[in-house]
């Protein structure tokens, strides 16, 4: 039995946390929350059947009788909190991937798990076909995701605190961004984690190219996925359904879940890896 910590409980955060409640992953136990805001981890909390520890701060997360924490907060909870989390000698579950396409923190955290003898999982998120972008990345001459939400799904983001663009003056598909990871990530931070997936496992973030396009008539999140390369051509389309937080897909949700089932998991086969 993995006893699970969870930093964050927000969305994705409460549906891994019911998830293990309902018992949909065996051998694992969810026994210390934490969420800087206090309402959204008593609100979690009073879902559960079996009631977790809320600890009041990150840094007693880190240093609880956990064996694996769950990061499902932002890119700055992984700034904050990840390297305290690993040297604390606790895996960690990354879902903010974004963060880690900081080359300093990739090297800080990376270097941390080895000397700590300490895992760190990246669940693939609102995508699939990462083990092919891993196969190819030798090969891959360039690889382009073309990423489209309702304009509500951007609420928040750093790029309309920039620009004169309003959402509600959208309304008609509106090319937001076109370049690389690099300079979209910390645009939409809450909105780019494939970005920054396809990034590290393929080719950086200085060479992946990334085009975001807000579209009103849009009730889904929309992911395309063009790679070439000397192994030949791959695309690959993704429509997701959205969760109950429209910046979140339902396929994120369901990634987290089953990479979580995966590490808790007392099989020898293993698929896909």
């Amino acid at each position: 039995m993995k006893t699970i910590g969870l930093l964050g409980c927000g969305s994705i955060g409460t549906e891994i946390a019911l998830a293990i409640d309902q018992g949909k992953i065996t051998s694992a136990k969810l026994t210390h929350i934490y969420d800087k805001s206090l309402i959204h981890a008593k609100n979690l909390i009073s879902k559960l059947k079996t009631k977790p520890i809320l600890v009041n701060n990150a840094a007693l997360l880190a240093t609880s009788e956990v064996d694996l924490v769950v990061e499902a907060a932002s890119q700055q909870a992984v700034r904050d909190f990840a390297l305290t989390i690993i040297q604390n000698k606790k895996d960690l579950m990354i879902l903010s991937v974004g963060a880690l396409v900081d080359e300093s923190i990739f090297d800080v955290l990376t270097e941390a798990s080895r000397k700590f003898n300490t895992n760190i999982f990246l669940p693939s998120g609102a995508i699939v076909g990462l083990d092919g972008i891993k196969s190819i990345k030798n090969e891959l001459r360039s690889i382009t995701l073309v990423t489209k939400k309702n304009p509500t799904s951007f609420q928040g983001a750093k790029f309309f605190k920039n620009n004169k663009i309003k959402i509600n003056d959208i309304q008609n598909p509106l090319i937001l961004f076109d370049g690389t990871a690099k300079n979209a990530i910390p645009l939409f931070q809450q909105n780019v984690n494939v970005a920054a997936l396809l990034s590290l496992a393929g080719i950086g973030i200085n060479k992946t190219n990334v085009k975001i396009i807000a579209d009103p008539n849009l009730n889904k999140n929309l992911h395309v996925i063009k790679a070439q390369g000397e192994f030949g051509k791959i695309t690959i389309k993704i429509e997701n359904n959205v969760s109950s937080n429209p910046k979140t897909s339902r396929l994120a949700i369901l990634s987290a879940i089953e990479c979580l089932r995966s590490i808790c998991s007392t099989t020898n086969m293993f698929i896909g890896t």
